[in-house]
Order: C-alpha cells, then structure tokens, then sequence
C-alpha cells in the first residue's frame, strides 16, 4: 500500500474530502507519494490549489495565482495538447476522468503526475465545478528506471557467464587457448546467423539438457552448435521492420 503525503489545511468546504487510502489502492504502488487538490469553479473562473500542487510545479503558496495560465506554463510541451484536451472534455462531460503527462518544474526538472477529478452538476445539470487530485508519480517511474537498468545488467552478465562458459568447454573438448575457443565460438555463431550470445546460451542449454560433455564430447559439443537457431522475432517487430524499409511516399 502506498503511503500518501496529503494536506487539507485551507482548503474549502466545498473541496471533495481526501481519501488517500483509495488513491493508494488504485495507484497500487509502494511508494511515497505527493497529493495535491484542486477546485475550478467553471463560471467565475476561481481556482483552487492545495500546497502540494504549488510544490510539486515548482511554486510556493502565494507565489502565483491559481490559474489555467499558470498550470499550462508548467506542462511538457510534448503533452500539452493531450491534457488541454482532456480538460475541454472534462468540463464538457462532467465525467471522471485522469489524464497521465509531465510538467516542468521551476527548476527546469521533468516530473510525472497524474491528474484525476469530476464536474459537479447544479440543480439544472450544468456543470459547474471540477474537483479533484494530482498525484505526483515520478518516484514509480524512477524505481521502474532503476528496476530495468538492474535487469538488464543482469542479462548482460547472464550473456557474458554463457559465453565464457562455452569458451572454457571449446578449451577443454579441443585444447585451444581462450583466443581460438573466441574464434570458434564466433565462426559457429556466424555461419548460423545468430549473435554470438544468443549462441552461447542456446549451447549451454543442449550440453544442460544432454547432461554435459559425457564420454563423446566433440560428437556431444558439434551437435549443440549444429542445433543454433535464430530466435524468432514477434510479428509486430517484423511489421515495424517492413514499414521503415518502405520507400518514401511523395
């Protein structure tokens, strides 16, 4: 569950009470994470911001006033379209909505936040206010950064293990030095099209299922190179392929 920093000092009582632990619940992380609210009431065009809002643009209550303006000054501009978008249909619908994209903070620095909320109908069921929360998620996407760089170290090192691994086998079955098991291992890997890794991998793999060398160790090492194959690509890898060799349309 996550645990949610949210402040509700100065806020109005029309504001839609904070419920952190829904916000945790839905975001499904296990993070620290910053919540702001805010309020526009659509015919005077008042907004409403908690601090948290301020901090996470970059700003300090009090040192601008809550607008639409100030808002779009602070959104990537890769995005903001995508959100100026969202918020039109927002205030049109009156419907729960989130919408996902990054601000640039005063300080120059790209964060990524969520924005959630709903219109408030009146009695003639004109929407008249949108109210909700903004989630600063940029803690997830720098844990999620960290996780695939640790993942693919590992794989790196994994590659790296197998390769060395048939190296040492080619040494012992042939006798050769560790430049010539490299040469070895790069001419099979060549003559079947497959990256010098992939090849190791796919030789540890035959010799684990065969159970090793055994007493036919050339026989047993010449069939595992003889069974390399290329690994398949998924089809959409290869329609993404197709389409960059396709020639310039004028």
């Amino acid at each position: 569950m996550a645990s949610i920093s949210v402040t509700t000092s100065h806020s109005p009582e029309q504001t839609t009470p904070v419920r952190p632990a829904a916000l945790a619940e839905v975001l499904a992380v296990g993070t620290h994470l910053l919540v702001g609210q805010y309020r526009v009431e659509l015919g005077s065009g008042t907004w409403w911001w908690s601090d948290e809002v301020y901090t996470m643009h970059g700003w300090t209550p009090g040192d601008v006033e809550p607008s639409l303006d100030a808002l779009r000054s602070r959104k990537h501009p890769d995005d903001r379209a995508r959100v100026v978008r969202a918020a039109t249909e927002a205030i049109r619908s009156g419907r729960p909505f989130s919408c996902a994209h990054r601000i640039v903070d005063g300080h120059g620095k790209a964060r990524s936040v969520v924005v959630t909320g709903q219109g408030r109908r009146d009695a003639r069921g004109r929407v008249v206010e949108i109210a909700g929360y903004v989630v600063d998620v940029s803690p997830t996407h720098k844990e999620a950064l960290e996780r695939e760089s640790q993942r693919a170290v590992t794989r790196a090192f994994v590659s790296q293990a197998a390769v060395e691994q048939v190296k040492g086998v080619l040494m012992a079955v042939h006798g050769v030095d560790d430049v010539a098991a490299s040469q070895l291992l790069a001419e099979a890997a060549g003559e079947a099209g497959v990256p010098v890794q992939e090849t190791a991998a796919q030789v540890m793999r035959a010799l684990s299922k065969a159970g090793g060398v055994g007493p036919t160790a050339e026989a047993t090492l010449a069939g595992a190179f003889a069974a390399v194959r290329p690994v398949a690509r998924p089809r959409a890898h290869d329609a993404q392929l197709a389409r960059r060799r396709e020639p310039a349309r004028s």
